[in-house]
This record gives C-alpha cells, sequence and structure tokens, in this order.
C-alpha cells in the first residue's frame, strides 16, 4: 500500500502554521447547485454510504441506480431551488459562518486555533480539508460534527471519514473526536434563547413541536442512541422554557423508503393536532444547528401547507441556532473543553475563561 505523500519540510526550521491545533466543523453535505446533475452527484455519494441504507450492497445498488437516481435528483433539484440563497446552499451558508465566527469566539477567549467546515458529502470534504491543514502544519485536530445528538448515520459516518483519510497518510495527526452534546446546557439555553426570542416577536402558540431528523426505527433495537438523545433533548428544552408535557410534542421527520421511521412522524402528527381542533403550533428543529432544505422548505413550506390544509390557523417555523450568539458561545465551550491540554499556554484562569465567555457574547450581539 503506497501512502500520501508528506508536505515539503525542512529539519530544524519553525512551524509554519499559525496555529498548529485546528477544528474542523463537519456537516452533512449539500449538492454544489440546485441542479439535476448536480443533485444525482451527491445523492449518489450520500445514499451510497453504508451508514446511511443498511441492506445489501448488491440490492441497494440496483435500486439506487435503476431507479432512485433516474428519478429522484429533478424533484430534489426543485426543492433546492425553492431554498437556494445568492451565496448557495443556506446549510453551506451557515456552516461556514459558523465556523469563521468560532474562529472569532475562541480568539476573543484565549485560543487561537484554526476552524474549518468540511461536508460528509459533496465539498468542501472532509478528506480536501484534512489535506489542507496537514499542508499548513497542522497537528491537533478536533472533529466537531454539527449534529449534537449521536448517531451512526451521521455522527459516526463523519468518523468513518476521517478514518479513512488516516488510512492513506503516512504521518497522522493527533485527533479528537465529539460524539454529541445534546445535553450541554449551553446548547440548551440557545435552544431556549431562540424560542424566548420568536415567542417575545410574535407570542406562544398553542404547542411547541421539536422535530428531529428521522432515522430507521431498527437502528434503536440495534444499539443507536439518537432516540434516547433526542428525548432528553427535548425534555431539557421544555424544562428550561417552563412547558408542561402537555404544551409541547417531539416528532420525526424526513422519512424516506417504506420502512418504518422513529415515530410519530411530523407531518402526521400536525395534520392530527389541527384535526383535533389545535388552532396554533410553533415548531422547531433542535438536531439541525442551521437551516438547510429539511427545515426550510419540508417544514416551513411543506408542513405549514398540510397543518394549515388540515384546518390549522397559524403555524410559525422557528429559526435554527445558526449565528445566534449564545449558541456560538456554547460551541466555544463545547470545543474548548474538548481541546483541553493541547493549548495549555493559553489556557486562561476558571474567573479569566468566565469572563472571556461575557465578552464574546457581548461581541456577538453587536454582530
Amino acid at each position: 500500500m503506497s501512502f500520501a505523500p508528506e508536505p515539503s519540510y525542512t529539519h530544524g526550521a519553525p512551524p509554519k502554521a499559525l496555529a498548529t491545533t485546528a477544528i474542523l466543523l463537519c456537516n452533512l453535505g449539500t449538492p454544489d447547485a440546485p441542479t439535476a446533475p448536480a443533485l444525482r452527484r451527491y445523492l449518489g455519494e450520500f445514499l451510497s454510504d453504508a451508514r446511511v441504507v443498511e441492506i445489501p450492497k448488491a440490492l441497494w445498488w440496483l435500486i439506487l441506480h435503476g431507479i432512485i437516481l433516474r428519478t429522484r435528483p429533478k424533484k430534489s433539484a426543485a426543492k433546492y431551488a425553492s431554498v437556494w440563497l445568492p451565496e448557495g446552499s443556506p446549510l453551506k451558508v451557515w456552516t461556514e459562518k459558523q465556523a469563521v465566527m468560532l474562529r472569532g469566539y475562541l480568539g476573543q477567549r484565549g485560543h487561537p486555533v484554526e476552524v474549518r467546515y468540511a461536508m460528509r458529502y459533496g465539498n468542501p470534504s472532509i478528506a480536501s480539508q484534512l489535506d489542507q491543514l496537514k499542508a499548513d502544519g497542522v497537528t491537533r485536530i478536533l472533529i466537531l460534527p454539527a449534529y449534537p445528538q449521536y448517531s451512526g448515520t451521521t455522527t459516526a459516518s463523519v468518523f468513518d471519514a476521517v478514518y479513512t483519510w488516516a488510512a492513506r497518510v503516512r504521518r497522522i495527526p493527533e485527533f479528537r473526536f465529539i460524539n454529541n452534546y445534546h445535553d450541554d446546557p449551553g446548547y440548551i439555553d440557545a435552544l431556549a434563547d431562540r424560542v424566548r426570542q420568536h415567542w417575545k416577536q410574535n407570542g406562544q402558540a398553542d404547542k411547541l413541536v421539536m422535530s428531529f431528523h428521522g432515522v430507521p426505527e431498527r437502528t434503536l433495537a440495534l444499539g443507536d442512541t439518537y432516540h434516547c438523545e433526542c428525548h432528553k433533548t427535548a425534555r431539557l428544552l421544555a424544562e428550561n422554557l417552563g412547558l408542561s408535557k402537555d404544551r409541547y410534542q417531539l416528532t420525526f421527520q424526513s422519512r424516506f423508503g417504506k420502512a418504518k421511521w422513529l415515530e410519530p412522524y411530523t407531518e402526521p402528527t400536525l395534520i392530527k393536532l389541527a384535526q383535533s381542533g389545535l388552532k396554533s403550533v410553533d415548531l422547531v428543529c433542535p438536531g439541525f444547528t442551521g437551516d438547510c432544505l429539511e427545515t426550510l422548505e419540508e417544514i416551513s413550506m411543506e408542513a405549514r401547507h398540510a397543518f394549515l390544509e388540515a384546518g390549522g390557523q397559524a403555524f410559525h417555523y422557528i429559526d435554527c441556532l445558526n449565528d445566534n450568539p449564545r449558541w456560538l458561545a456554547a460551541l466555544s465551550d463545547i470545543a474548548i473543553r474538548h481541546m483541553g491540554g493541547w493549548d495549555t499556554a493559553n489556557q486562561p484562569d476558571p474567573k479569566a475563561l468566565s469572563d472571556s465567555r461575557d465578552r464574546a457574547l457581548a461581541l456577538g450581539a453587536r454582530q
């Protein structure tokens, strides 16, 4: 087996990296354009991942290439076109902005580390960003998935991509991996802050629906912790907001295929709520840290239409965390905890850490 060539290096030369520690913020991915060819490439990569579709490879290859990639790209392209921004895909726009802001927040708090973003499927790829970080002289990399709740279909797949890259590298950087932060107090506070901001501006609906991305139900029986972590996030958020059990509802969206997925499903639940006489709902997607197709089109457009058509009177979608200052402060807290010992020369004392967090929050509020 041959390994990738190492970056040029002269023994005794000072490090060329401005920071030898880096964070790679990894999100799911997005097509390069809202077109059928771009969707075909993206879906081909996404749906070929054995972490995403766990059925016999030969059978799935026939279904994927014989049916799905012949019919789905055109339909999906139209959906992406309905939410596409001048700067590009919403998911990519928000992930890139979060990476830039996270670097700023960490710098304000005495942690001058490099922060890049990557996509598990699409561009920029995890492998290409790791190549660049290595070429820049980075020797320690924290892998930070943009998924608060762990799932084999998402978090583990990100780790797979890192392991695959490392398998062809001679000198591997030191890695650390963040599995989850579904119950992190800062993350919960940021979610609650987002909901309260909405309530302050629009009033409070009859019920708060918390919609998480779905996964096949069999993954729960096979040991995936995703279902339990979603429920814990929902419970902690409800407690933070002071909601009783009858004032909120957890659901799962984005079902794909004919297999049974985690229930209750989001859109059918909204229809039942409207038919039962519920007049208004607020809907938040706690598992998505940045707005994307699944929140802007599937929820804010399709789910809204379903609820109103079934008799509901008011549907309010609450934006994802995106560039919320409390969220970026919480994300920097999470990163700092997991980088412990890597940049001890820049570690502030506890009081200084608290003060720097307050300054970062104030900075974010002004931006």
